[in-house]
Parts: C-alpha cells; sequence; structure tokens
C-alpha cells in the first residue's frame, strides 16, 4: 500500500518534531476521524457533474492534501499498534468473501441484514 520509504519519512518527521508523546491510539483514532471527515467535506453538497470539475481544477491539492492527512495518521496508528496494513486488509477481505459470496450480494446495494451471515 505505502512505500516502506514513505512510512520511514512519517516516522521521522513526527520523532524530530517529539510529537510521539501527544499521538496515543485514541488520540490518532480521533484524528483519524475528523481528517476522513475533512475528506468527506471536499464531496459535501456537491452533484457528480461538480467532483469532476472540481477534481479537475486547483482544488484538488485540497482533496490530496486531506487524503494524505487519511493516510499519515492511519499509518501512524498501524506503526504504533504493529498492526501490518497488508495482512489485515487481507484478512478482512478473505472474511468479507465469506460474509457476502458472490451469488447472494452481486448488484445488491443491501448492507448486513441479507438473510444469512
Amino acid at each position: 500500500m505505502i512505500k516502506p520509504n514513505i512510512v520511514k519519512n512519517l516516522i521521522d518527521f513526527r520523532h524530530q518534531r517529539d510529537w510521539e508523546q501527544f499521538h496515543t491510539p485514541k488520540d490518532l483514532a480521533i484524528s483519524l476521524s475528523i481528517e476522513a471527515s475533512e475528506l468527506l467535506e471536499w464531496f459535501q453538497w456537491q452533484n457528480d457533474e461538480q467532483i469532476v470539475q472540481k477534481l479537475n481544477s486547483d482544488k484538488r491539492e485540497a482533496l490530496e492534501d486531506e487524503v494524505a492527512d487519511v493516510v499519515a495518521y492511519l499509518t501512524y496508528l498501524c506503526h504504533d499498534l504493529d498492526i501490518d496494513i497488508n495482512k489485515a486488509v487481507e484478512a478482512k477481505i478473505k472474511k468479507n468473501a465469506i460474509k457476502y459470496p458472490v451469488e447472494k450480494v452481486k448488484g445488491r446495494s443491501d448492507k448486513y441484514n441479507l438473510g444469512f451471515n
């Protein structure tokens, strides 16, 4: 997902500023949620056409900044909790494949209560 040198750069950046003391798992999770909300705000009140226009404008950089903030906080959280994000995502895909078999969910938008577990 994220390149190892980027992870190292993030960890070095944080360490140089002595910010580890503020980055408890709770505060990282809070910050991740806040940044994800700021990402969502970029899309708020926009129809598909407006989003495409924004993506092709100088406002795209603001979107990329929000994405980077989300990735940074998630990277810190995974690093600090010793979570291999690739393994975690692979495991979740396997669980979801069992929970949502293609033959029962393909083309459906139902979420969880499809009559099977």
